[in-house]
């Protein structure tokens, strides 16, 4: 199954439609539009995951960023639309629950366009550095969302910071 994200906005809110996988590989460049889209003044992100057919913990990791982003900016807020049993049972046993809203319903997205096209699995131009980089901080902003996740995801996040380091001191 081919994986795309496709982005829009509709007001003032910034919509994004998770077609096939959320993961790793379509993780970076979410980052980096979520991060776009709120220097440019957004506050409220919508994320359908009516067309999601799973979603790893980078991916999970790197909404939980963006969640987390609003929240230190004092005003935002991220909800999930059409999120299935499954998916809801993701989240919330990451406790993601407790920074953004969850609902099985919601409205239909404005017209969305393609965020960035996949290459046989891989982003256009995100390095191996960059995709470890974007890894950890996804790791990392599930361990702020919720304390329990550090146990639960602390071998991921040594040996990402290992991996990181060894890039920069080879190189």
């Amino acid at each position: 199954m081919q994986s795309s994200i496709q982005v829009g906005v509709n007001g003032p809110a910034v919509w994004v439609r998770v077609e096939g996988k959320g993961s790793f590989l379509n993780s970076g460049n979410l980052k980096e539009f979520a991060q776009e889209m709120v220097n440019r003044g957004y506050r409220e992100f919508v994320i359908d995951l009516q067309n999601c057919a799973m979603m790893d913990s980078t991916f999970m990791g790197t909404m939980a960023g963006v969640a987390l982003r609003l929240k230190e900016l004092g005003h935002g807020h991220l909800h999930v639309v059409h999120c299935g049993n499954r998916s809801r049972e993701l989240l919330s046993g990451l406790g993601l629950d407790q920074i953004f809203s969850i609902h099985s319903n919601g409205s239909n997205p404005p017209e969305c366009q393609s965020l960035a096209s996949e290459q046989q699995g891989h982003p256009p131009d995100e390095s191996k550095k960059e995709q470890a980089e974007t890894i950890l901080a996804a790791h990392e902003a599930l361990c702020e969302a919720s304390p329990e996740n550090f146990l639960r995801f602390k071998d991921v996040l040594d040996y990402l910071k290992q991996d990181l380091h060894h890039e920069t001191t080879t190189k």
